[in-house]
């Protein structure tokens, strides 16, 4: 079985396959996606694969330079995107923004 590439959360499979998710934000750990790169995607909580995207784009990002427009391509409010960031990379605050399309 081939590994894959990057995890989401199960809660966001439905949106990125219906293309209402269409970035991801990461840390350090996850900086080194390029424009052009195809990635196999797998659910976070079992890495059972459910699609394949391509990288469109990338640039950083703080916590306090997140906009409505981020939270529009994550299928959220501003608020509700700033809690799930700081949930998940607590006490962290430079991010890697990766612009992604289904394929």
């Amino acid at each position: 079985m081939q590994p894959n590439d990057i995890t989401f959360f199960k809660r966001f499979q439905s949106d990125i396959l219906a293309g209402r998710k269409t970035i991801t934000i990461r840390d350090k750990a996850e900086s080194h996606f390029n424009a052009g790169d195809i990635l196999r995607v797998g659910r976070y909580e079992d890495d059972e694969y459910f699609c394949t995207i391509q990288v469109t784009g990338t640039s950083t990002v703080t916590l306090d330079t997140l906009t409505d427009s981020h939270a529009r391509q994550e299928n959220m409010t501003l608020a509700e995107l700033k809690q799930v960031i700081t949930d998940i990379y607590p006490g962290q605050h430079q991010f890697y923004v990766i612009d992604f399309k289904c394929l």
